[in-house]
């Protein structure tokens, strides 16, 4: 299976930064028992902590090789805002870029379950890392599998597996939480179109080598004549903008993607024409669990750093972990990771089952992000005067951690649909 060459090539200790306080590997608890297993007879369907053995592989080996081969360049990405070209190759050599794709197609040919599961370890160590991983696998490839012609998933899918990666061109200056008033057009030609418009916040532009671009096709229908282009990154007219300097996430890049009169042939249509959006919210659905799952293990990292430090920092004599103030304090806060790791598990294991999952993927998504706020600024409290110092990585996690509440869909659209979602359960 793809993910044994993962267990293969982390083997190696490599040096690690901020030695004074990376956290060790964390031992798998009971609660976390990594084994396909039946039920016990009348206890009903297992915990959502369990895990198949294939997806317990995957996550395990995927810690290992974050801790191994990310975490000493995490410091250096973040200072020079830039994704080591040696992370981007390790992560294709290890079938971290394709989990979903068909072995068909070269892709590991595992599940999205599995997908979230690597999303959440990549962010323990460093969310840059796992957002990339994070949009190349609920976004780009899976509108490649579900929607691709056979010509275009024979083309893309075995090199977005193997060496290429892919963005998402949807939100513009004056579409972000509104992303349908987008004024990006393409004018349909003979058998081609020309596409003119400007996008912005574009994740991965700057190492992309496919774009997945909505533009409206048909401005006199409304967003429903929006529709998703694939564009080559060498087509004549596009142009990669300026590098945001940005809080958090330096290390993943975002750029503006700018259009000038590029010529696309209609066989580079993704599904249909006027059916952009329904792709583009379909995406963006399971894409919040993705989201939820860099959140969430971006608190854990945070937390498992943090928590080593209290207990070996002494005051006045004993541990500060010691403390009953600050020891419901950190009860407290692993009580809602544990919350937001059940909710985000639930949410991709319903999308996995193929039920209804959107409610639960907001709430996910909404809820680890305000767990992953919470999180990182109690541990930069925890650990005190250090824990403000770029020498330790809390207030790096602090910085990341802000834009889980604003991309793919801010906090407030998060509950106006969970409220309108109640509201139609109600009313039935």
């Amino acid at each position: 299976m793809a993910f044994s060459r993962i267990l293969g090539k982390v083997g190696r200790q490599l040096y690690r930064p901020w030695a004074s306080c990376q956290a060790p590997l964390r031992p798998t608890s009971s609660h976390t028992i990594a084994v396909e297993q039946s039920a016990p007879a009348g206890t009903g369907f297992p915990p959502l902590q369990t895990f198949t053995e294939e997806e317990a592989m995957m996550r395990d080996a995927v810690r290992k090789y974050a801790q191994e081969r990310v975490a000493p360049l995490v410091s250096e990405m973040d200072e020079n805002s830039s994704m080591a070209d040696e992370v981007i190759k390790s992560l294709f050599e290890l079938g971290l870029m394709g989990i979903e794709i068909s072995t068909e197609y070269g892709g590991t040919g595992s599940s999205f379950f599995s997908s979230v599961l690597v999303i959440e370890e990549l962010a323990k160590v460093d969310p840059s890392v796992a957002v990339l991983c994070d949009i190349q696998n609920t976004l780009i490839n899976t509108l490649m599998s579900n929607l691709g012609t056979e010509e275009q998933k024979a083309k893309y899918l075995p090199r977005l597996a193997t060496d290429m990666i892919g963005s998402f061109c949807l939100s513009e200056a004056g579409s972000g939480s509104d992303a349908f008033a987008m004024k990006t057009k393409a004018e349909k030609h003979k058998d081609y179109y020309i596409i003119n418009g400007s996008k912005m916040w574009i994740s991965s532009a700057e190492h992309a080598g496919v774009f997945l671009v909505l533009a409206n096709a048909d401005v006199s229908a409304g967003y429903r004549g929006i529709t998703c282009f694939i564009v080559d990154r060498d087509t004549e007219g596009l142009e990669i903008g300026k590098k945001e300097n940005k809080l958090g996430l330096r290390a993943s890049s975002t750029c503006a993607v700018n259009f000038d009169n590029v010529k696309v042939h209609e066989k580079n249509i993704l599904g249909k024409v006027g059916q952009g959006y329904k792709y583009a919210i379909g995406m963006l659905n399971g894409g919040r669990i993705g989201i939820a799952a860099q959140m969430l293990g971006l608190a854990q990292g945070c937390f498992d750093h943090a928590v080593p430090y209290t207990r070996q920092r002494m005051q006045f004599g004993k541990r500060i972990f010691d403390f009953q103030g600050l020891q419901h304090q950190i009860a407290y806060v692993a009580t809602q990771l544990e919350a937001a790791r059940l909710l985000t598990y639930n949410a991709a294991r319903l999308k996995e089952a193929g039920r209804p999952f959107v409610k639960e993927a907001c709430m996910s998504k909404y809820f680890a992000a305000e767990v992953a706020t919470l999180t990182t600024s109690k541990c930069i409290e925890w650990m005190g005067g250090v824990g403000f110092t770029k020498d330790y990585p809390i207030e790096k996690y602090y910085r990341d951690c802000k834009i889980g509440t604003i991309y793919e869909g801010t906090s407030n659209i998060q509950l106006s649909t969970v409220a309108k979602l109640l509201d139609q359960e109600y009313n039935s």
